[in-house]
């Protein structure tokens, strides 16, 4: 059968847009339950009151970014009296970058970089919120990224003690965690979880119909008729329910459109899929490895290389010896480092039988992988 080719002209993307991971589409389903309950969170700050404190949490891929801009945008839309601010803390993860964030929304500009405190700058936050008379609710995305300094303690004290300062400020928080099994308010001082005191809202995985139902639904937005076979669609289920990360199905599409493109063809085939899978199924990996900071990416590359070089399962002690020897540090911030690789997924920390301060490490990874992203 002749394949059908591509004019110079013309293209397989309707629109290429939906296949963006921060996409939010009019029909968002699956997620009605928690889009009610952050309903319910909300509803006290449209009404002038404190917004209630919520954690959301469930693996990556599973709606939980998405959940929160469906809603700020309503309100954004709905009132001036509540001002949601999203917040990324692979990007922005340190106190003044958050409140700096913050600061921009409600005053309109960035505060300078230099010669200010901190302290001016929440300072100026909540005077701001109290001549306005508005509520703010601030998201704090990937908020388990800033657990391991204590930045995220820092961060939640300053916001809700506002009112401490400036009495007729009120500011609820949502925050988003990637891990289902971090105790949040265990790692929080008393004054923080005295004040903090979340709801849960859990984001369940989506199961094999859930997410197939959502590729076919970007599919249908995202290209033109004919360019995506019913058969090529199971396929990159298959694939995405292999990564167990909706994100790599998303991106699969897209890649495997490109491909088909490049080729001149008007169908995506199992040969773009493949191609594209083994871009796209690394595609958790490189996200959360870019959120490193650059001694925490070379000390994952010391464990990739030693699973590479065949060391079989790591003890705590042992990499300790081997990470010094390429930089001086204490075992006290050589473990803070060890600690967040787990607590981003990165590796597993195990606790042997034996007593002690020995831990196994074990990657999660493709240690030739790991470290070809690390770079």
């Amino acid at each position: 059968m002749k394949k059908r080719l591509l004019m110079s002209d013309q293209t397989l993307f309707q629109d290429e847009g939906v296949f963006d991971f921060n996409h939010v589409p009019e029909q968002f389903a699956f997620r009605d339950a928690q889009l009610k309950d952050l309903a319910f969170a909300v509803r006290p700050g449209l009404r002038g009151s404190r917004p209630v404190n919520a954690v959301l949490r469930g693996v990556p891929g599973t709606g939980k970014t998405t959940s929160v801009h469906r809603i700020f945008a309503e309100i954004e839309e709905t009132t001036r009296r509540l001002i949601p601010v999203y917040i990324n803390c692979q990007h922005d993860k340190t106190h003044f970058a958050v409140f700096s964030k913050i600061y921009k929304n409600i005053i309109g500009h960035l505060p300078p970089l230099t010669g200010i405190a901190r302290t001016r700058v929440a300072n100026t936050i909540g005077k701001k919120l109290d001549e306005l008379n508005a509520v703010l609710l601030v998201c704090l995305d990937d908020a388990n990224y800033m657990i391991h300094d204590r930045t995220l303690n820092k961060v939640l004290y300053t916001l809700l003690r506002m009112h401490e300062e400036y009495p007729g400020t009120r500011v609820g928080v949502f925050t988003i965690m990637s891990s289902v099994d971090v105790d949040l308010t265990g790692m929080l001082d008393a004054p923080v979880q005295s004040v903090f005191r979340p709801q849960e809202i859990y984001f369940p995985p989506y199961d094999e119909e859930e997410i197939r139902a959502i590729l076919r639904e970007r599919a249908k937005g995202g290209f033109y008729p004919g360019g995506l076979s019913v058969e090529m669609l199971d396929f990159i289920v298959d694939r995405t329910m292999e990564s167990g990360d909706l994100r790599v199905g998303l991106d699969l599409l897209r890649r495997s459109a490109l491909g088909a493109e490049r080729d001149a063809r008007q169908e995506i085939t199992r040969e773009d899929v493949c191609a594209a899978f083994e871009v796209a199924k690394n595609l958790p990996l490189a996200v959360t490895v870019r959120a490193l900071s650059e001694k925490e990416r070379d000390l994952l590359r010391c464990i990739a290389e030693r699973n590479r070089d065949g060391a079989g399962v790591l003890q705590s002690g042992e990499l300790y010896e081997a990470a010094r020897g390429r930089e001086k540090m204490s075992y006290t911030a050589f473990f803070q480092r060890v600690k967040k690789l787990d607590e981003m997924r990165l590796i597993n920390l195990h606790a042997p039988k034996q007593r002690g301060r020995t831990r196994e490490i074990v990657l999660r990874y493709d240690a030739e992988k790991v470290v070809e992203v690390c770079g």
